[in-house]
């Protein structure tokens, strides 16, 4: 985004800072960002991808599936704030934490974090898979809903740094099995 403002070839380095989590919260507060959707990822708002009819299916499904299964020690939120880092503040598709009657600020903890990607998909994996590995999420679903006919889900666990040491894709037939929660989705139940 800022990048822009500079001409590439110049040899000068000017330092950017990005915001915090807490401005980016007065500015919100203030309005800055009525009727957006956007996201704080590293320091830079970025706006959020529209969302297709086969996202809005398959995140209303899973997230029943997912209510429907767990018990109430563990929260299901849809479209809720991780507080990741200092500089970043995503907004995943759906999370699972686990239920704290005091929490008061926005979770920086998340058991399993899952993005449903029609459009988001490049996003999804080059900007915010390091920074939930870098906030220690434990496991990482990317549902990749770019074709209607064939739905794969890409799973990445053990976090190190800013990568996953373990990506596993799971087509029709293969079941989801969480790392972190009891829960199974089998792959063929989504809807197409």
């Amino acid at each position: 985004m800022l990048q822009s403002m500079f001409d590439a070839q110049d040899p000068v380095s000017i330092p950017v800072r990005g915001l915090k989590r807490s401005e980016y919260h007065q500015l919100g507060a203030m309005g800055a960002f009525d009727d957006e959707r956007v996201e704080l990822l590293r320091g830079q708002i970025v706006p959020m991808s529209p969302i297709g009819p086969l996202h809005t299916r398959v995140t209303n499904f899973v997230t029943r599936y997912v209510i429907e299964r767990l018990d109430h020690s563990y929260d299901v939120g849809p479209g809720q704030p991780l507080a990741a880092s200092e500089f970043s503040e995503p907004e995943p598709d759906l999370m699972i934490t686990r239920f704290d009657p005091t929490r008061r600020e926005h979770s920086e903890h998340a058991l399993l974090v899952m993005e449903f990607s029609d459009s988001s998909i490049r996003k999804d994996r080059r900007v915010k898979l390091p920074i939930y590995a870098e906030a220690g999420v434990p496991e990482y679903w990317i549902f990749d809903l770019s074709r209607e006919d064939e739905i794969s889900v890409e799973v990445y666990t053990e976090p190190m740094g800013s990568e996953y040491g373990t990506k596993r894709v799971l087509r029709d037939g293969d079941v989801l099995r969480a790392t972190q929660v009891p829960l199974e989705i089998p792959i063929s139940a989504l809807p197409r």
